[in-house]
């Protein structure tokens, strides 16, 4: 019963903050909305409550974890001399490093054209069953699978096109997905069944944030159709050039997480040490007061609401994969429905760097476009944040 209770105050909590944000209250999309959210409860049901679909998400777990083991074979090559001390893990080499490897089986399946294909389908699907149109409802299901900031330069000739409302959709679902490149890296983090349902109810969860801080119409005439087969430029080029363009892209995300990674643990370690200094708390502890809140009216148990909170905030002012390191080690301190409201909800890129990210990927595109972005920044940060609340929420239905 407290799980439906906990639902509701959750669902309460997004759809209040967006309503106080939204550009058009009276037109909020509410059919859209449940048909979306009916979704949401059939996906999570499904993944997380029956036997068949608790096996397949076991099944696609330990799929991703062969794959970490395939990778294991390059990355030792390459630096299995280094001197490593007997059961320690090294996270640059053990998690980073593996995202070289699946970066290049993206880019194999996007050039046998078996992603465009899943993608092309998928959204379509998706437009039909929300009506949120075609180009939202493709590029939805494209940021699940292509990440950022390369998914923009799929609908590169479209966005120029868009007005304010389709530009915000497009972004606040980039920022609510993860892409394939670092599923498995996530799943060395936190447990599989919560990567692979969040995957699949955030492409939902932007959308239905955006039926209510940024509710439109998209008439005939506006509707901006999408040829998948040119959008997603399946590459001329030679095979063996475009896999050394993947892997090299792989290698620069890698080398881009770590360094991101010194950076914003070691500002979190002198916050940290300053504020215990001075205030004798510390920082990340603070921050666990002011969203315990949020954590609380999302379902988590009140024994776990500081810790959870404090979780919530870390991805929002560094990334997800600060954050999940963090929940990494404490995990075992959780009960199982804080574990799983909060390994869900750190599933998505919102946070302030992507903000950049995002307004610098349509800038390159569209100077008008990205000042358009760089305006609604923060307010497109607060909805993928609700967004991944929405999801959090939905999971702690099930624990």
């Amino acid at each position: 019963m407290m799980q439906f209770v906990f639902l509701l105050t959750g669902l309460a909590l997004v759809f209040a903050i967006g309503w106080l944000v939204s550009s058009d209250r009276s037109q909020i999309k509410f059919k859209r909305m449940g048909i979306m959210f009916a979704l949401q409860l059939l996906i999570s049901f499904l993944c997380l409550n029956t036997s068949d679909g608790v096996q397949l998400m076991g099944s696609i777990s330990n799929f991703f974890s062969w794959l970490m083991e395939q990778a294991a074979g390059g990355v030792n090559f390459v630096f299995g001399g280094l001197v490593i001390q007997k059961g320690a893990s090294v996270f640059f080499l053990d998690v980073l490093m593996p995202i070289v490897f699946i970066s290049a089986l993206v880019g194999i399946l996007n050039y046998l054209k078996i992603l465009p294909f899943i993608i092309k389908w998928t959204g379509y699907l998706l437009n039909k069953l929300a009506g949120m149109g075609e180009l939202e409802s493709y590029f939805a299901v494209s940021t699940a699978i292509l990440g950022q900031p390369e998914v923009f330069l799929t609908i590169k000739e479209k966005i120029p096109k868009l007005d304010e409302k389709r530009l915000y959709t497009i972004c606040a679902s980039a920022m609510s997905a993860v892409s394939a490149t670092v599923l498995a890296s996530y799943m060395q983090l936190v447990p599989g069944k919560f990567v692979v349902t969040a995957v699949f109810l955030n492409i939902l969860s932007a959308l239905i944030v955006s039926c209510i801080v940024n509710p439109y119409e998209v008439s005939p005439e506006e509707e901006l159709s999408v040829n998948t087969n040119e959008s997603l430029a399946v590459s001329k080029e030679p095979f063996f050039q475009v896999l050394g363009n993947y892997i090299q892209d792989g290698f620069k995300l890698a080398t881009t997480v770590a360094a991101m990674l010194i950076g914003f643990v070691a500002l979190v370690t002198f916050l940290n040490s300053t504020f215990a200094a001075i205030f004798n708390i510390e920082f990340t502890t603070v921050l666990g007061y002011m969203f315990s809140p949020v954590a609380f009216l999302m379902g988590v148990p009140s024994e776990d609401i500081t810790q959870v909170g404090s979780l919530m905030a870390t991805k929002i002012l560094t990334n997800e994969f600060v954050a999940l390191g963090e929940l990494n080690q404490v995990a075992e301190t959780l009960s199982p429905k804080g574990n799983a409201i909060i390994s869900s909800y750190l599933i998505s890129f919102a946070n302030f760097s992507v903000v950049g990210i995002i307004t610098g990927s349509i800038k390159s595109i569209s100077e008008k476009q990205g000042g358009f972005v760089a305006r609604f920044s923060m307010k497109l940060l607060l909805g993928a944040t609700l967004a991944s609340i929405l999801t959090g929420t939905i999971v702690g239905l099930y624990f």
